[in-house]
């Protein structure tokens, strides 16, 4: 079964009209669809906006359902001047650009578990491949690179521009990392697929909505290919 994670109505619209034969489970808050997509068994989810939810919604899919490999899938803003509005970034790694305990003397972005520090979360890689073909086989222009997550919508120039320095990420968004961080504690593959909806040039908030129905679609192309 593959598992699909979206942060948006609009991440996940195109999505769930494609479900056959749905049924839906509620917890926490939150709806899952499950049925096949092109013959394929998914489970399907709308976590909401930010770090908590994705996290949230991850471990409850995992529990329920028990996916063979999860994809967070929805759009993003270009940390890079290569990607362009509705272009595609999967992911290699992600990182939690919002972790700093430098103050500590600990590298910024560092996670602690309890058992392991680390900045970068490996996704899988047979998943991300798979990812980037389909993309590549659409026509679409895609980089494959890390993706860095955090609690901010970073509109700011300057802000991308650190974190992108900082942490060589292609794009930032508020989801994938969380998403990726409990899928390795859990031992479950992932990979994150994000169509960007404004890029360097266009980067304020007004862009975002201008651009983000036009981003999503890609989105939504390319997992549909993935799972066909």
């Amino acid at each position: 079964m593959t598992g699909i994670i979206c942060a948006l109505k609009i991440e996940a619209d195109g999505l769930k009209q494609s479900v056959e034969n749905p049924k839906i489970k509620t917890v926490a808050g939150l709806d899952f669809i499950s049925g096949k997509i092109k013959g394929k068994d998914v489970v399907l989810s709308e976590c909401g906006v930010g770090k908590v939810n994705a996290a949230l919604g991850t471990q409850i899919m995992i529990d329920y359902y028990k996916p063979d490999v999860i994809i967070n899938s929805g759009i993003a803003g270009s940390l890079s001047k290569k990607l362009k509005i509705g272009d595609i970034v999967i992911s290699s790694d992600c990182v939690e650009h919002d972790m700093n305990g430098t103050a500590l003397g600990d590298p910024r972005g560092e996670i602690w578990y309890t058992d392991e520090k680390r900045i970068d979360i490996p996704a899988d890689k047979t998943a991300y491949e798979k990812l980037y073909d389909c993309c590549k086989s659409l026509g679409v222009n895609v980089m494959v690179g890390r993706v860095a997550t955090g609690d901010i919508f970073v509109s700011s120039l300057k802000q991308r521009e650190f974190i992108a320095n900082e942490f060589n990420a292609l794009c930032c968004e508020m989801e994938g990392g969380a998403v990726g961080h409990v899928c390795y504690r859990n031992k479950v593959p992932f990979a994150i697929l994000r169509s960007i909806s404004d890029d360097l040039n266009f980067n304020e908030g007004v862009d975002f909505d201008k651009f983000r129905f036009f981003a999503a679609e890609n989105s939504i192309k390319a997992i549909l290919k993935f799972l066909d």
